[in-house]
């Protein structure tokens, strides 16, 4: 039988009359399933753990979870958009290690690179923010390296200085991937849709995208992901989201275009790979017979791939094949475990971590793999 001990302590209520600070209750939401639930499908199901990060709603407040990943100590690295800390460093276990950073409002996308023994951070600042009276603001974002532990090494500036943008053109970049040779490609999914190339420097190299060119498979939108696709490590390339279209595109790393891959009815952020898979955050799906999705509602689930198949959408429903071939539409299951899927980490032992945005202020869930 629950007792009121019991709610207190699932509540993060510290008993005994002194006052200390209380752990989150991040992911306790109305109508949520109480009881340990399996999410996906065929060999890739997963026990939901909802109160997988163990952080403190004084210390370490958040508005939206966006992108995170492991570095080479195994520590599990989250941008958000609080500048309280934009940076959350956790061990595996969700214990928090070490937070930073207040200097991006617009904190969105986090990209891990190798360069010998040392981990460096590229942070994104897309541009848009929650003011203090909850409004909506744009602004121009930022592209910045750093080491895990906040040092600054050097930021991108505003493709205007460098004559490919105009005057009055938003910069508001979504995202960084570093390629096998340091250079770095930046997308635009939030201003013009262009990937911009610079060498490892911040040298401008080349850019392509947007949305006026004669092929339309160099045409983007909503460029929101950019990563580096090493599953040949003989001929690596660059997939990136064109997230209103529900599909990623290929690119050799000078920017020649390679293939596509629709995923009917997920409008979905960056690719992740491990192994030979591919796993993404859905962030809005179009609801059964909706006609179009809402971006305000709550549509999510995660997607995995087995090359370009997919095999299992956690907090989805069972991925389908036609007759022809073609993907028929998945959808968010009815009772919403995942709202928003913006981001999936993959741990050595297939473990998934989520990232949400527009969650209730809830931490990363931890998706267990059984």
């Amino acid at each position: 039988m629950n007792t009121r001990r019991d709610f207190l302590k699932k509540s993060g209520i510290v008993l005994g009359g002194a006052l200390s600070t209380p752990l989150y209750s991040f992911n306790i939401l109305k109508g949520a399933k109480k009881e340990q639930e399996i999410l996906g499908h065929g060999d890739y199901q997963y026990k939901l753990n909802r109160d997988w990060a163990k952080i403190s709603s004084v210390r370490n407040p958040l508005l939206n979870c966006h992108e995170m990943v492991m570095d080479s100590k195994g520590r599990l690295i989250m941008m958000g958009d609080h500048t309280d800390n934009n940076i959350l460093i956790f061990d595996k276990s969700g214990k928090l290690l070490d937070y930073w950073g207040t200097a991006y409002p617009g904190g969105h996308g986090l990209t891990l690179s190798q360069e010998g023994e040392d981990d460096f951070l590229y942070l994104t600042d897309s541009g848009w923010y929650l003011d203090r009276r909850g409004k909506m603001i744009h602004h121009n974002g930022r592209v910045t390296k750093t080491t895990t532990d906040g040092q600054v090494i050097f930021d991108i500036g505003h493709p205007q200085t460098i004559g490919i943008y105009q005057p009055g053109d938003h910069f508001c970049p979504t995202e960084v991937a570093v390629g096998p040779n340091g250079d770095i490609y930046v997308a635009d999914g939030y201003g013009k849709d262009f990937i911009i190339q610079y060498d490892q420097y911040g040298k401008y190299i080349r850019h392509w995208g947007g949305h006026d060119n004669k092929d339309n498979n160099y045409n983007l939108f909503n460029a929101h992901g950019v990563t580096i696709d090493n599953r040949d490590p003989n001929n690596p390339l660059l997939c990136c989201s064109s997230r209103n279209e529900s599909t990623y595109k290929w690119y050799t790393l000078d920017g020649k275009f390679v293939k596509k891959l629709k995923l009917t009815n997920m409008y979905m952020c960056r690719s992740v790979f491990d192994d030979q898979n591919l796993y993404a955050g859905v962030c809005w799906s179009s609801p059964t017979n909706a006609g179009g999705y809402d971006w305000t509602k709550h549509t999510g689930f995660v997607t995995i791939l087995e090359g370009d198949k997919v095999v299992s959408n956690p907090g989805g429903t069972a991925p389908k094949y036609e007759d022809n071939g073609e993907l028929a539409p998945s959808f968010q299951l009815e009772h919403k475990p995942i709202f928003h899927g913006h981001d999936v980490c993959v741990d050595e032992d297939k473990n998934l971590y989520v990232c949400q945005w527009n969650a209730n202020k809830t931490a990363p869930l931890m998706l267990e793999r059984v």
